[in-house]
């Protein structure tokens, strides 16, 4: 008999958890699983990779809560006020203001949220993927029956806004909890130590034969570009760190160096990004490529790959560059260490202007040592990936 499982995520956005997520989806056993996908929002570069067969939900009227989560409280407060609803303006002010003496914004959620009503199925399995997301892990804890319930981390719960008594209070409604890296479930533990016995590292899966079947469907860069092609894949965004990209550039390209950025990805910061490429006058050097859900020929045609992000969680373009034997250099992000053996399969170098530019520049000048990094990870022994089993 089929398990029924219910993935709740945000979207289905071009990203890494995203893919993390259909990789998974992917190797799952179609005939003893019944997959459903639940958004929270009907949106995303991926909806239509998903696979055929898998159900595709969406919470209807998310919106509403939504914006009662995100905006501020004074001006859900106000707005009562204006409609006339006094009761329930001061209701919620008394609510927000005992939730911050006592500091449980369980309290604060369950208040907003009691009229969400429980979801209408029931599910073997219900994960909440996209964590630590409040919304999602509210939800799968409070609103969704299920049997077994998981908590999938997949970003560096130091680094981010992590309101650990909401989760503390919401993880103890969960089963298992999933980190996708060694280095951030200790991290996680370390913000709860409570939760050590149902915490377990699942590190996101990566199918080395789809990437490479992938990198042969595109045709990758357009220009005819004679020199070094060094690429940057991840949604534009400060904690990716596209912004150090550019201003490495800018000191290898006034320092004379032949080369070229080009960056995959789309996001909220692609203005300013914009505006520093214009800043440093690099338009010609810096090349934004926008979104695309198959960034394989060009990391296959790249001649470096680089990772600059602030922080990850474990990071799938980085494991995906491996797959077409790149030579990368990367920031050391939590998990950076665990894909990556330095100065053997290749850099892994601190997370600042100064070291990611120092570690470009001894590629760009060496390529014997991008011959062997790449000969590296070609004598990397396959990724070996937890068994997919939800029982």
């Amino acid at each position: 008999m089929e398990k029924k499982i219910v993935f709740m995520v945000i979207n289905m956005n071009i990203g890494g958890t995203e893919k993390a997520l259909l990789n998974m989806i992917n190797e799952m056993p179609k005939e003893q699983y019944e997959i459903t996908i639940l958004m929270l929002e009907k949106s995303g570069g991926f909806l239509e990779d998903i696979p055929k067969g898998v159900k595709v939900e969406y919470l209807e009227d998310y919106a509403i809560y939504k914006k009662l989560l995100n905006r501020p409280v004074k001006t859900t407060i106000v707005e009562l006020i204006k409609q006339g609803k006094i009761v329930k303006s001061i209701a919620l002010g008394c609510v927000q203001i005992f939730s911050k003496i006592i500091r449980n914004k369980m309290l604060y959620y369950n208040y907003i949220l009691k009229t969400l009503p429980v979801y209408k199925n029931n599910y073997d399995v219900a994960i909440a993927y996209a964590g630590p997301m409040d919304f999602i892990s509210y939800f799968v804890a409070k609103k969704i029956q299920a049997g077994k319930k998981i908590q999938w981390i997949h970003f560096d719960v130091t680094k981010i806004g992590f309101n650990k008594r909401l989760c503390q209070s919401l993880y103890k409604k969960f089963d298992k909890i999933y980190v996708v890296s060694n280095e951030g479930e200790n991290k996680l533990v370390s913000k709860i130590p409570s939760i050590r016995e149902k915490t377990e590292v699942f590190k996101n899966i990566v199918s080395r034969k789809s990437v490479l079947l992938q990198s042969n469907l595109g045709v990758g860069f357009k220009d005819e570009f004679d020199g070094i092609r060094i690429l940057t894949v991840g949604r534009l965004s400060k904690e990716k760190g596209q912004d150090l990209a550019i201003k490495v550039l800018a000191r290898l390209v006034k320092e004379g160096y032949n080369v070229k950025w080009y960056c995959v990805g789309d996001g909220e910061a692609l203005e300013a990004y914009q505006k520093l490429v214009t800043q440093y006058n690099l338009e010609n050097h810096f090349i934004f490529l926008g979104a695309d859900p198959n960034p394989y020929p060009y990391i296959r045609r790249c001649d470096i790959y680089v990772q600059p992000s602030r922080h990850e969680g474990y990071c799938i373009t980085l494991a995906e560059a491996k797959c077409l034997l790149k030579p990368i250099v990367s920031a050391s992000f939590t998990g950076a260490h665990e894909q990556i053996i330095n100065n053997e399969t290749g850099l892994v170098v601190g997370g600042n202007i100064e070291e990611i530019y120092q570690g470009v520049k001894s590629l760009i000048i060496n390529p014997q040592k991008r011959k062997k990094f790449s000969e590296g990870l070609n004598n990397e022994k396959a990724l070996q990936h937890k068994e997919i089993a939800f029982n």
